[in-house]
């Protein structure tokens, strides 16, 4: 058996498997907190909050706000791209869309997990035993591992866009 679960051809259920359980996991997780943050729920409220007005101390005012680069309504909309990736990639002729999610995935949730820790904002902001913070934490470590292991995917994603924006000559 080789380092991705490959055996004599096939692969093994667990590595056929894994990354879907993952997928609908972290799409479920995403779809939940989409009722919190295009609702304006009072928990979304404290978050962007707490985390504006830590912005507005370096200058940034209005960085999280319901208009801001980095409201809910901006982040939910890239969690729910990611969900809507990480699913559809179930099919397996769709499979580099999925390892497009855990792209976005990994990139919203990198930002999530630094925000909770470097900023006032902490770990437990709704006094949810940290619940939030660690389904953080687990969608960016599935989604490291996942493109770790989808690299391959990764790779061809990058050349497709290269080869369609970047014209072969100057292309590295």
């Amino acid at each position: 058996m080789d380092k991705i679960g490959k055996q004599s051809g096939k692969y093994s259920p667990v590595s056929k498997y894994a990354p879907h359980a993952v997928a609908i996991i972290s799409s479920l997780v995403f779809l939940d907190s989409l009722r919190f943050k295009f609702t304006n729920a009072p928990e979304t409220q404290v978050i962007f909050s707490k985390l504006d007005g830590w912005a507005g101390t370096l200058g940034a005012d209005g960085l999280f706000a319901q208009t801001g680069l980095f409201s809910q309504y901006v982040i939910g909309s890239a969690e729910l791209i990611a969900s809507t990736l990480l699913v559809i990639g179930i099919l397996a002729r769709f499979r580099r869309l999925q390892t497009l999610g855990f792209l976005i995935a990994f990139a919203v949730m990198s930002g999530a997990v630094s925000f909770h820790t470097l900023t006032p904002l902490g770990i437990d902001p709704n006094d949810d035993g940290g619940g939030l913070f660690f389904m953080a934490c687990f969608i960016w470590l599935t989604s490291a591992i996942m493109l770790f292991i989808r690299r391959r995917d990764l790779l061809a994603i990058k050349n497709g866009l290269l080869g369609t924006f970047v014209p072969p000559a100057t292309q590295s």
